[in-house]
């Protein structure tokens, strides 16, 4: 096991701490305390997942997030964070993290978070590698080999978790699914998260794929429900 881990926390137990378990579990972790320095590290190299602490003095995390999110969107980042509501939750998910834990937090559940968007960086290396074909919807084509969604040839910008709820939208089209449901299927069943995160990450789909967002005319709500996708003639 040869992954790099970047973790940005400026508490220096709960470093130490997850330290010792990552390294335990195999992992190769470095360690920056404070916001300047978490930036001077992403702009060093890059890395295989990221852990940032959401409040950090310098730059904070919400900021790194989105400073390494408006470069890199494939990267997993894992928010970490003293506030549990909700609210930061989607916040932390609306500036494209791929997942969120609030503190204090299991070690045991990290490292398992921690491998779990590496198995899904890796499924997604498998997809690519296997050419898999494009599918299309009126001006759209997303490309499930390069994780790229073009319209009219020009590339609209996704993050991973956007471009895996979209591809599987669009691969069940016709079919409504829940908000627990896509919950499962696209983040995973031991994703511990609101449906809300569903809700955010449609709308931000909307705003990308839909002539008017207000009125969307492909990823549709199903009152009572969840979401449905109805693209004019998509198909593979």
């Amino acid at each position: 096991m040869n992954e790099r881990l970047l973790l940005v926390e400026d508490d220096e137990a709960i470093a130490a701490t997850v330290r010792l378990h990552l390294e335990g579990a195999g992992f190769r972790l470095h360690h920056e305390a404070d916001g300047s320095g978490g930036r001077d590290a992403l702009d060093r190299q890059r890395w295989d997942l990221v852990l940032l602490d959401g409040m950090l003095p310098g730059v904070d995390g919400w900021d790194l997030c989105r400073q390494l999110r408006s470069r890199d969107r494939e990267v997993p980042v894992i928010m970490l964070s003293a506030r549990s509501s909700e609210a930061h939750r989607v916040l932390g998910l609306e500036l494209g993290a791929d997942d969120y834990l609030a503190k204090p937090f299991s070690m045991l559940e990290l490292v398992a978070r921690v491998r779990a968007q590496l198995r899904r960086v890796d499924a997604w290396r498998a997809q690519a590698s296997a050419a898999l074909p494009a599918l299309r919807f009126g001006p759209f084509e997303l490309d499930l080999t390069r994780r790229r969604l073009l319209r009219n040839g020009s590339e609209v910008p996704l993050t991973l978790r956007e471009h895996d709820l979209l591809s599987f939208l669009v691969r069940h089209r016709g079919q409504a699914f829940s908000r627990s449901e896509l919950l499962s299927r696209v983040w995973g069943a031991g994703f511990d998260g609101y449906e809300h995160t569903v809700n955010s990450h449609i709308n931000r789909l909307r705003a990308k794929v839909e002539d008017d967002p207000r009125e969307p005319r492909r990823i549709v709500t199903v009152w009572g429900l969840g979401y449905r996708f109805e693209p004019e003639g998509a198909a593979p």
